[in-house]
């Protein structure tokens, strides 16, 4: 087998010796061939089962031969709009166009078209009408059945339906496609390719789904766009349906006589499963075309960072891994970490550090219990929140000794944490071995974990858990840098506006930051994605978990008041922090004392005694708040 990149022109395709490729995969990405993308995963996969795949990235899609680089495929097209949900890589959370793109050479943006899978699709229908076209990656995975698009603010269809591809992948992916591959070089037509577990087809009748009462049928999705409470039913059904041994195929009807039908989840991976896919021939570069343009950003912060598992059970409501990896994490041993942490370590741009050993929750090595793997996951309740169920695995011991392992090897001088750990998890172990090496060896100098909020009923709609756990982890971790000597501290992640938070709630944010004693650099405004319960809760005003009412801002003035409150601090958020405060009735924040957020404004040539003892106030409650929280003396 060649080790190189897989072909981008035909040029590198006749040199290895190929007449035609097998697949032709359309990308909305640079072409990097790295564990952490998506294409590169599922085209090395097919390479180890014999199949030849050419790489089409980033093609033009104002012009029809920039997918016919490779001629028609033997067996089909795969389509992806790369790592990212290509409307969330171009826009803010306001809708206003990103000017960088950092899975684009150069970080430049504009080279993907909007709902860039289904563009790319009818792209190539024009010039290969009859050859199959199988979609995947974020993109697809997460609008594969009717859903809220925040860009265009209405309940859109299927991805399947609007694109005209013949099937969908959803989830990961490996196993789907071999699978697939195989039931087309056996000579199958693509509609007649209906068994295959982590995909959605399109039907015109239902009859064979419904044996058995195996099937359930969504409500339809007119109903849905006539009733937005049908599409929080629908939606919640969905959600019910996204385990490997309890999922059910899943139906919707579009029109009179057309029907898409979701096959349950793929399994999880094996741990040698997982070693065979994280250890294929990457190259672990982007491709060197890209070099004159100075290279592809996205992967100078993973390209020394080690996968070490996949999926969670930490079911936070605005996330959408629960419909894309699944609740059951999926590890890899550490055997497959340790032989590529010793390949990073012969790289020569690696400078000693891992820049992360993780995934979606870093410390989180396997099931949460033991039922998962036979019975599948709880559909009634979370295995964290409100509080952690009673058959919850909490164990660190595993994460605790690839970590020692990975520092012992010769070349590295660190070895970061820079995934998200789960502090409610680490609260939950009473061996506080693990915390103790976290702020020992994997922190410098600050620790990001994820509260979000500080309102509890805020929080319980996110699925998080209560404030006073938050307060409780901070604590034990300034004990345990005390006890070492260190001086760290916790860097928490917020999000304002989401749904439940009204102007109190942001206030009342606001006023923890201020007990902090700094601002925090980075605030995410609420951001509605795609297949996320808390996007649901965002279009309907209801939780559909309940069908209760939700407090939500659609109103972007009010949002900005949220996140302007979060950074109060700033000056150019001082008018939206003084009309958020005035229209919540708290003029009581407005003033010079020490828990005050802002001074009056005042005019010109004012009292500027008054403004100087509010600066120096303010800066001294600032100060005493951080050596408080650092243990530092003045």
């Amino acid at each position: 087998m060649i080790h190189d990149f897989l072909p981008i022109t035909m040029d590198d395709m006749k040199k290895r010796g190929w007449e035609q490729p097998d697949f032709v995969y359309v990308i909305g990405d640079a072409y990097v061939d790295h564990s952490s993308f998506g294409p590169a995963i599922i085209s090395r996969v097919l390479e180890a089962h014999g199949y030849k795949v050419a790489i089409i990235s980033q093609p033009d899609w104002t012009k029809d031969e920039s997918v016919r680089v490779f001629g028609e495929p033997r067996l089909g097209f795969l389509v992806s709009a790369g790592n990212m949900d290509s409307m969330v890589n171009h826009y803010s959370v306001s809708k206003k166009r990103r000017k960088n793109d950092a899975y684009t050479p150069g970080g430049v943006a504009g080279k993907r078209p909007d709902y860039a899978t289904i563009v790319y699709c009818n792209l190539i229908k024009r010039s290969y009408k009859n050859k199959p076209i199988l979609i995947g990656g974020i993109e697809a995975s997460l609008r594969r059945l009717g859903h809220y698009d925040y860009w265009s603010d209405k309940l859109k269809r299927s991805i399947l339906m609007d694109s005209g591809a013949d099937l969908l992948i959803y989830g990961m992916g490996e196993l789907a496609i071999v699978e697939l591959a195989d039931a087309l070089n056996s000579g199958l037509q693509a509609e007649d390719i209906t068994f295959v577990r982590g995909t959605v087809y399109k039907a015109k009748t239902i009859d064979s789904v419904l044996e058995n009462e195996q099937g359930i049928v969504l409500p339809d999705f007119e109903d849905c766009l006539a009733d937005r409470m049908n599409y929080a039913k629908s939606f919640l059904i969905q959600y019910n349906n996204t385990d490997f041994a309890t999922a059910h195929p899943l139906i919707e009807k579009y029109g009179e006589k057309r029907y898409l039908v979701q096959n349950p989840p793929q399994r999880p991976l094996t741990m040698q499963e997982m070693d065979d896919v994280y250890e294929l021939p990457y190259m672990n570069a982007y491709h060197p075309s890209y070099e004159k343009d100075g290279g592809v950003p996205a992967i100078s912060e993973i390209k020394f960072s080690l996968t070490s598992n996949r999926g969670c059970y930490g079911g936070c409501s605005f996330c959408a891994l629960t419909f894309h990896q699944g609740r059951i994490v999926q590890a890899r041993s550490h055997e497959s970490l340790l032989r590529e942490a010793n390949q990073m370590v012969q790289d020569p741009q690696f400078k000693g550090y891992i820049h992360d050993v993780g995934g979606p929750t870093a410390q989180f090595r396997g099931p949460a219990c033991q039922k998962q793997m036979k019975h599948g996951v709880c559909k009634d309740r979370q295995c964290l929140f409100p509080k952690p169920c009673k058959n919850l695995k909490v164990d660190h011991s595993d994460y605790i000794q690839l970590l020692r392992k990975l520092r012992a090897i010769k070349g590295v001088k660190k070895v970061f944490i820079r995934s998200g750990i789960r502090y409610d998890y680490v609260l939950a172990d009473k061996d506080r071995t693990f915390l103790r090496e976290l702020c020992q060896h994997h922190v410098s100098g600050q620790l990001r974990v994820a509260p979000e909020h500080v309102t509890d009923h805020v929080l319980a709609l996110m699925g998080k858990p209560d404030a006073s756990v938050y307060q409780a982890f901070v604590e034990r971790f300034k004990a345990v840098n005390k006890q070492l000597g260190l001086n760290q501290y916790v860097v928490p992640y917020l999000i304002s506006s989401h749904p439940g938070s009204d102007l109190k709630d942001a206030i009342a944010l606001a006023e923890s930051v201020r007990d902090m004693g700094y601002m925090p650099e980075q605030v995410q405004d609420f951001y509605p994605t795609p297949s996320t319960i808390s996007t649901v809760m965002y279009y309907t005003g209801v939780d559909p978990r309940t069908m209760k009412k939700v407090y939500v801002t659609r109103n972007p003035h009010e949002k900005a008041m949220q996140r302007a409150l979060i950074q109060y601090r700033k000056p150019e958020n001082y008018a939206l922090v003084k009309e958020a405060l005035l229209k919540a009735g708290r003029s009581d924040l407005i003033g010079f004392g020490p828990q005050c957020l802002i001074p009056p404004r005042e005019h010109k040539n004012s009292n500027t005694k008054n403004s100087n003892r509010h600066t120096n106030n303010r800066v001294k409650h600032n100060n005493d708040a951080r050596h408080k929280r650092t243990g530092k003396k003045r």
